[in-house]
């Protein structure tokens, strides 16, 4: 055999023993002749003695190792002189002594350092093989795998059966573009990759298995970006028979044991909830970070009769006025930078302005506080705690792009401040009573914002009657961890006829629903019993259980920011004759 530990599980218990070991050099040190190597497999290290007064022509070799040679040693186990232990090592307490080496495979010196952590993603990309011996990206692969053995023994305690769903199937509206795969069976019909298992998982509650789950590949042509790839996964859920409240405490328990398995933290439970309502009025998102406060508050009383004409006619059409208060930013952020925050809400955000007070050396910095009477500044200042070093930060518009604005500017605050600086602080909350529909002006039509077939809630279907589509809330719920959504899930519709309603408002009449949905619809026709689910996101998820900025740091093989594996050099060119054997013609020109 190639070894008989690993790497990462010799103790001074094992002293006198012979072992055989095999991995890669992670570093090679000569002190005067005798050659210590840092011996490195998937497990961890163990250092490596050769003595040329022991066993010279095997020392002899081992002056010609170099970094990631891949190497086979035999030796026996001895603790380390006393002062030359590593405390920073598990293995630290001991070394090897070899008495004799096999190389294995010799390496190339690689494009980078694998010791250290690269700024260049792209590089790390091309050589993603080399960039996941980095123990760091081996931990998050490692990481990954508990969570997701964590999520099937939780839900195989809990009853659920694990189905695989078809990779090959219909376009779904889950709100991106679908990857399309032509038929050569069929000529000009196409396959979809599926957004979400959301009509398979939802059929097979009308066939009576009452419990599916899923570790779901999942695919969206979209554009990328920390959190996106054109190809995730997600953990998949369905059940028969189940409230929201049951759903929600069974996500929560399957979180408490990924916390618990993978970083030993027992998460508190059960999470608090907010409405959809209450999170965007206060906290200006749907997936609050509520690590720090800072929260939005209403000032539309306050300037009711301002004569201030930008939030006079804000008010006067109908909107709202709103600030935040990110406390002693005074000293951090200058006039200077105060105007390309202003420029970046018009760039990135789409807002009209970001009006601003500054309180510095007692005086309140401002071109808007000319406009307003002491009464109003009086208000102000009791409402929003504004004191000394503080910055205000306005929003003037309708209630939803107002509070979205702000929200957004009370983020990039509390990075300013450093509010928080707590990397292990686990702020888990539900949020509920989500809109469902929303009205979208470009299209000049309603659009579902979970998907069309999340349930509304029972006390507003009279709403779908009456036309007040906006007012109507849905049966749906996210699950946010730190401002970062988790998941999220809601109760379907399992009826035919509230089901063929909702696709009429949407837009889709009863031909295109036939074409479409026809299967679904039908099934729902025979029997069809009451059901909900959610689905979390993995990549997300790990990504946090790592403290990792993005999740292309928790994929073994992710894309880049342009959707490119730069590994393998994918999406290619294919040849002429593959594209005739599917009917198709390309219009592309080569860049």
């Amino acid at each position: 055999m190639y070894r008989s530990t690993s790497c990462n599980s010799l103790r001074k218990e094992h002293s006198g023993q012979s072992v055989t070991l095999a991995g890669w050099v992670n570093s090679r040190r000569d002190h005067g002749g005798v050659i210590f190597i840092d011996l490195r497999d998937r497990d961890g290290l163990t250092q490596v003695v050769f003595r040329p007064e022991e066993h010279p022509q095997v020392s002899e070799a081992a002056h010609g190792l170099r970094g990631e040679d891949v190497i086979q040693i035999t030796g026996k186990v001895s603790p380390r002189l006393n002062g030359t232990e590593n405390s920073k090592l598990a293995t630290g307490d001991i070394e090897v002594i070899a008495c004799e080496l096999t190389i294995l495979n010799k390496s190339d010196v690689p494009p980078f350092p694998l010791d250290s952590k690269l700024a260049n993603e792209d590089l790390r990309l091309n050589y993603r093989y080399l960039d996941l011996r980095r123990s760091e990206m081996a931990q998050n692969l490692k990481t990954r795998h508990r969570v997701t053995k964590a999520t099937r023994d939780y839900l195989d305690e809990k009853g659920f059966l694990e189905i695989e769903t078809p990779i090959l199937s219909n376009p779904t509206p889950e709100g991106a573009r679908d990857f399309l795969v032509p038929s050569r069976l069929n000529p000009g019909s196409f396959y979809a990759l599926p957004q979400a298992p959301q009509q398979y998982k939802q059929l097979l509650q009308v066939a009576g298995l009452e419990k599916y789950f899923q570790i779901a590949r999942c695919f969206r042509d979209e554009d990328l970006r920390a959190d996106r790839q054109p190809e995730f996964t997600q953990i998949d859920v369905e059940a028969s028979f189940v409230t929201e409240s049951e759903l929600q405490s069974l996500i929560e328990g399957l979180l408490f044991r990924v916390f618990k398995e993978t970083r030993g933290v027992e998460i508190p439970t059960p999470f608090p909830r907010m409405t959809y309502a209450d999170a965007m009025d206060r906290f200006g998102s749907d997936k609050p970070d509520l690590r720090f406060g800072m929260e939005l508050k209403s000032l539309t009383e306050v300037f009711k009769d301002t004569q201030f004409k930008v939030f006079r006619s804000v008010l006067d059409g109908g909107g709202v006025i709103k600030a935040i208060n990110a406390k002693g930013a005074a000293e951090h952020i200058s006039k200077e930078q105060l105007k390309k925050w202003e420029e970046w809400v018009k760039t990135e955000l789409g807002a009209k302005g970001l009006a601003y007070i500054r309180f510095k050396d007692g005086e309140w910095e401002s071109p808007i506080v000319k406009f307003f009477t002491d009464a109003e500044k009086k208000a102000l200042a009791e409402i929003m705690e504004f004191h000394e070093g503080d910055v205000l930060f306005f929003g003037a518009d309708q209630w939803q792009p107002a509070s979205e604005v702000l929200g957004r500017v009370r983020l990039r605050a509390a990075e300013l401040l450093k509010l928080i600086e707590d990397s292990s602080a686990l702020k888990f909350l539900w949020v509920v009573d989500f809109p469902l529909l929303q009205f979208s002006p470009e299209d000049n039509h309603w659009a579902a914002v979970h998907h069309p077939f999340t349930r509304p809630r029972t006390e507003d279907l009279h709403l779908m009657e009456s036309g007040d589509y906006g007012k109507i809330r849905a049966v749906a719920y996210d699950v946010v961890l730190n401002g970062v959504e988790l998941g999220g899930g809601s109760i379907r519709i399992h009826e035919r006829d509230l089901q063929s309603k909702l696709f009429g408002i949407l837009g889709v009449g009863p031909e295109e629903q036939q074409i479409k949905f026809g299967h679904l619809l039908k099934a729902f026709s025979f029997g069809a019993p009451p059901h909900g689910g959610i689905a979390l996101g993995l990549d997300r998820l790990v990504m946090l259980l790592c403290g990792a900025e993005s999740i292309r740091e928790v994929i073994a093989f992710p894309k880049n920011n342009r959707g490119v594996d730069l590994m393998t050099q994918s999406p290619v060119e294919v040849e002429p004759r593959l594209l005739r054997d599917l009917a198709i013609s390309s219009t592309a020109k080569k860049a």
